[in-house]
Parts: structure tokens; C-alpha cells; sequence
């Protein structure tokens, strides 16, 4: 059997050593990449099954320990998304702010992301910031309507029912059919005293949808202002017809009623609205005017009471409370009603201070002499 030199044996032997090491190393490549792809496979049936539970009420805080799993592997756009539109609907908005923000470090072009964090920034009362986000997500997708119809919303309260207006008509644009905009709209049209201009808007909001409690309950409220009460009283009885449980509109219709004269009907309306939302102070109030005027004043003064243990710095439940005091003769006890109205700011009850309890004041200051 031939041999070759050991010299040529020598400069061949190495050669076959590359060729195993290079086998070898393929094959940890191959592992390699077997365990990447498994990691990724185990990363989107976890992304996937949040994306599953996106927006179903009671899942969040599955999502939330999915989300955890996903980022226990590996850094993602997604699960911190998902992990905070959870967190939010949970009422964790500062930690939901705080997931988006990691979110939208991964990826700055994530329109939803800015979107979600302008919602819980409008949540916790942050309009300025929430505005910045939405200009943010516009400037990414210029053709979403929430988007302009959000940051409507937070101008509106801030006060800028123009630039409100803007954007409700740039949503309504992209989709015209969104009755939400169409009713926005009209109540920064309102805000702003074009009360005409702002029934045109819940007229079309009605059109596109007939189940639109809001835009009936507004619309109801503008022709109230216009002196037709007949007519508000019907928009407020279809308000209530779509949603029964529309304390507002109870509320409103009771107003409504009262302005007619029936103040038995506008009780029972108010009576209403306070046993859908029993810490409604305005209905409260209200239902004390009317039985005030029905000569009903200690029915009245507890009605005044309760809205006034919800909230003792309503200036007008001390205010009417006061009136009441003073028409049952209890004038000392007025008094202090009408000066804490007046320290709230209220300045008729200033002016009956003034007028009426100078006096008051001076005779309790008194005392009998030894």
C-alpha cells in the first residue's frame, strides 16, 4: 500500500481539518438559527394571542402576563403596546404611558402607539400632551379620522371650540359618515353661541345614526335654548327611548318640563336622573327649586342638603338653600348660606349679605349683660 511523504502528508492533514471544523460549525449555525426561529415561533403565538384579547373586556390582565412573557425574551414594539392599551383599561394610565413610550422608542413610526398614549394623557387631563400626540400620529397616518376627531376633543376643552371645529370637519372629511364628529362639532358650534349652526350637525349625526342618544340629548338641549321646550321635550324622550339609563337627559327634560310648569312631571324626571347617578348634585338642586315652588320647603332644603354633602362647595346649593331658610322665616341660617354662596363666588347671594344679614350678623354677636 502506497503512503504518501510525510511531508506531503504533513500539508494534507491540515487540510481536512478545516473541512470538520467548518462542518461543525454549520451544524451550531444550524442549531442556532433552529433555536431563533423556535424563539420566534414562541413569540408570536404570545404576540398573537394578546393580539387576540385586544379590547376584550376582562382579558387584560392575561394580556398583561403575555405582554411579560414576550418581553422576558425579548425587547418588543408590540408586547409593550399591548401591555399598556391593558394597563389603561385597568385605570393604570401613568403605567400605561409608560409602556407606549418604551413602545414607541422600538419604533418612532408607530401612528397607534401615539394615538393610545394621546388617550391616556387626555385621561389623566393632559389635553396639551395629548394634542401633541395626536399631532405626532397625524403626521405619520394624515387619514385617520379618530385621530382629528381626538385631538378635537382635547381643544374643545381646552377651549378652542375653533380649532375643535377644524378638526371635526377634517374627520368628517375623511369619513363622512362618522356621526360621533358630526355631533362633536355641533357642540363646539354651540359652545361657540351658533346654536342654529349646531342643530344642523345633530341633524346629520341623527341620520347616519338613529340610536345617536347624544346627538338627540344636544339637540334637545339647543332648541331648549331656542325657547322650543315642546321639541326639546321630545329630543330628550328619544334620548331616553335609545338609552334609559341617559341621566342627563332625565335631568334635561325635567329643566324642560319645569320651564312648562309641570313640576310634578319635572320631579319625577329628576327623581330619575338621581337614581341613575345618585351623586348628581345639579339634579338634586333642581329637584329642590321645584318643590320649593310647589310650597314644599323642607322637602326642598333636604334636597339642597344632599347635593351639598356631595359637593359643599357648590355655590349654588347653599345659595338655594339659603332661600328656602329665609322663606320658612329662619333668616340666621339663611344668612350663612348666602355667605359661603358669596365666598363661592355667587355675587347675588354677595348682594343679599350686604342687604339683608349686616344686621343678621351684629344682633348674634350680642350678649345678654350680667
Amino acid at each position: 500500500m502506497r503512503r504518501l511523504p510525510a511531508l506531503v502528508a504533513a500539508l494534507l492533514l491540515p487540510a481536512a481539518q478545516p473541512v470538520l471544523l467548518s462542518t461543525a460549525f454549520s451544524t451550531a449555525t444550524l442549531l442556532v438559527s433552529e433555536a431563533a426561529a423556535q424563539t420566534q415561533s414562541s413569540v408570536d403565538a404570545l404576540l398573537e394571542k394578546a393580539r387576540a384579547l385586544h379590547g376584550k373586556k376582562g382579558s387584560e390582565r392575561e394580556m398583561i402576563k403575555l405582554s411579560n412573557q414576550v418581553l422576558a425574551i425579548r425587547q418588543s414594539a408590540d408586547a409593550y403596546f399591548y401591555r399598556a392599551y391593558a394597563k389603561s383599561d385597568l385605570g393604570d394610565k401613568h403605567g400605561a404611558i409608560a409602556d407606549f413610550n418604551q413602545a414607541i422608542a422600538i419604533n418612532p413610526k408607530d401612528a397607534d402607539a401615539y394615538y393610545n398614549r394621546g388617550v391616556a394623557k387626555s385621561d389623566l387631563g393632559d389635553q396639551q400632551g395629548a394634542i401633541a400626540d395626536y399631532t405626532q400620529a397625524i403626521a405619520i397616518n394624515p387619514q385617520d379620522a379618530d385621530t382629528y376627531k381626538n385631538r378635537g376633543f382635547a381643544k374643545s376643552d381646552l377651549g378652542d371650540q375653533q380649532g375643535a371645529i377644524a378638526d371635526y370637519s377634517q374627520a368628517i372629511a375623511i369619513n363622512p359618515k362618522d356621526a360621533e364628529a358630526y355631533n362633536n362639532r355641533g357642540v363646539a358650534k354651540y359652545d361657540l353661541g351658533d346654536t342654529q349652526e349646531a342643530i344642523v350637525d345633530y341633524n346629520q349625526a341623527i341620520v347616519i345614526n338613529p340610536k345617536d342618544a347624544e346627538a338627540y340629548n344636544n339637540r334637545g338641549v339647543a332648541r331648549y335654548d331656542l325657547g322650543d321646550k315642546q321639541e326639546a321635550i321630545a329630543d330628550y324622550n328619544q334620548a331616553i327611548t335609545v338609552n334609559p339609563q341617559y341621566a342627563n337627559s332625565y335631568y334635561n327634560r325635567g329643566l324642560a318640563k319645569s320651564a312648562l310648569g309641570d313640576q310634578q312631571g319635572a320631579i319625577a324626571d329628576y327623581s330619575q336622573a338621581i337614581a341613575i347617578n345618585p351623586r348628581y348634585a345639579r339634579a338634586f338642586i333642581a329637584r329642590g327649586i321645584a318643590r320649593s315652588d310647589l310650597g314644599d320647603k323642607q322637602g326642598a332644603i333636604a334636597d339642597f342638603n344632599q347635593a351639598i354633602v356631595i359637593n359643599p362647595k357648590n355655590a349654588l346649593a347653599h345659595k338655594t338653600r339659603g332661600i328656602a331658610l329665609e322663606e320658612t322665616g329662619d333668616i340666621y341660617r339663611a344668612c350663612k348660606d348666602w355667605r359661603v354662596a358669596a365666598s363661592l363666588g355667587d355675587l347675588d347671594a354677595a348682594d343679599w349679605v350686604r342687604r339683608q344679614c349686616q344686621q343678621i350678623a351684629f344682633a348674634h354677636t350680642l350678649k345678654p349683660l350680667p
